[in-house]
């Protein structure tokens, strides 16, 4: 079971709003408490837990006394001799709460939550995500790449969850511990299968979307997103499991860190959608593709497979643009259209995490060569070299429509979304 846990002050619920509005009557300065100190990284069927008191003295916020080596100070390091991440994952306290009862079924559905319950990877991709990981900069929340620059996306997080990208974002305001009580018996005085939807959707997110480092805390503040249930809908959630996934790689990239947090899901998935050449997980034959895109890989122990040969690290940097998948989705799309949304530039808030999308920053030779692609597409096409009604036409036709969609990320997919529809 998941608890909860507060301090002198905590942080509640406010209202929702709107994408990309600043917020400046909001204090987001008071102190938070921290329930997300690192822990060991452990089966979670084990009973007892080892902790090396040197590890977590080491993994500090921000400036914590380490020793680096020798350079000068803020400059680059050599992250060559950098241990692999420890991973907190909680995909097996999902599976085994499970799908929700039928009495609060529907109310679990109705905030948009439920593709979360069969996403979960149970086994995390330890080598990878720290290589990965690594790459990432802060600065531009990018990883940066032998092919370019490359980040998760909103397109990325509605295709692999099918959470709402578009909706309202949730604001918390700094409460005191008696305002949380208080929150705690109006949400417990409630019906009692609201009680219980309630209970289940902070153990859902707690396991996911807000996943920390700790193995059985949550933020109650997390409760008031589902105060109520009727506006919980409302929300763009897929914002949050963004913002949520940025500001995890925003620690784990830095040199002190040694565990990683957060919904582990998303950046693995990520990773095995564009990067097909460089892992060995196995793909679910059973997958349907009006599913989240998530459910089709097989993560259990049986399945994951290390790599074998150069390491993970000499992989990523041997990367090739032939080795990158530059449209993952693009059978998905015509279930999962694209959103114009996700070409959002600029600042997303959830709660007390801000950060910045940069879609402009990516940039990668691939899209040169996509460009020339279609370029030399049209010309044929247009020339006529290719009798129309042949099958070979209808494979170039269908070809470049695939690298404009790369070109022109908005109105194209749009375009085919409506009518396929």
């Amino acid at each position: 079971m998941v608890r909860t846990r507060g301090g002198p002050c905590a942080l509640g619920s406010g209202t929702g709003r709107g994408m990309g509005q600043d917020e400046h009557d909001v204090d987001v300065t008071k102190d938070i408490p921290d329930v997300t100190e690192d822990v060991p990284h452990v089966d979670e069927d084990m009973t007892t837990v080892h902790v090396d008191a040197t590890d977590v003295a080491a993994d500090g916020a921000e400036g914590s006394p380490v020793d680096h080596g020798q350079g000068f100070p803020g400059g680059p390091r050599d992250t060559s001799e950098r241990p692999e991440l420890k991973l907190v994952s909680h995909g097996r306290k999902v599976d085994k709460i499970g799908s929700p009862t039928l009495e609060i079924e529907g109310l679990v559905a109705g905030t948009g939550l439920s593709p979360l319950i069969g996403c979960s990877v149970v086994v995390g991709d330890l080598g990878w995500i720290s290589a990965f990981a690594e790459r990432w900069h802060r600065e531009s929340h990018t990883l940066h790449l032998p092919v370019g620059e490359l980040t998760i996306t909103l397109d990325d997080v509605a295709c692999l969850l099918h959470l709402p990208i578009t909706g309202a974002l949730h604001r918390f305001e700094p409460l005191a511990m008696d305002e949380v009580v208080l929150l705690l018996i109006e949400l417990l005085e409630a019906r009692c299968w609201i009680v219980a939807a309630c209970a289940y959707l902070l153990h859902l997110v707690g396991c996911t979307l807000f996943a920390n480092k700790s193995l059985t805390h949550v933020h109650v503040v997390h409760l008031g997103a589902f105060r109520d249930l009727g506006q919980s809908g409302g929300y763009a959630w897929g914002v949050a499991a963004l913002i949520h996934m940025y500001d995890q790689l925003n620690e784990a990239s830095q040199t002190p860190t040694r565990q990683m947090g957060g919904y582990l899901t998303l950046l693995q998935c990520w990773i095995y959608e564009y990067f097909p050449s460089v892992h060995q997980c196995v793909i679910d034959d059973a997958y349907a593709e009006t599913t989240p895109r998530a459910y089709r890989w097989l993560t259990t122990k049986v399945h994951m497979k290390g790599i074998k040969g150069a390491s993970y690290r000499a992989r990523l940097d041997a990367l090739t643009i032939t080795d990158v998948s530059w449209l993952p989705y693009s059978e998905h799309w015509e279930v999962r259209g694209f959103e114009l949304i996700s070409c959002y530039q600029g600042q997303l808030r959830w709660g007390h995490l801000v950060v910045y999308v940069r879609p402009e920053r990516v940039s990668c030779e691939g899209c040169e060569v996509i460009s020339a692609t279609t370029e030399r597409l049209e010309r044929v096409l247009n020339l006529r070299m290719v009798p129309i009604g042949t099958e070979l036409h209808d494979i170039m036709e269908d070809c470049l429509w695939l690298a404009k969609g790369e070109a022109f990320a908005g109105s194209l997919r749009v375009r085919r979304r409506q009518h396929i529809d």
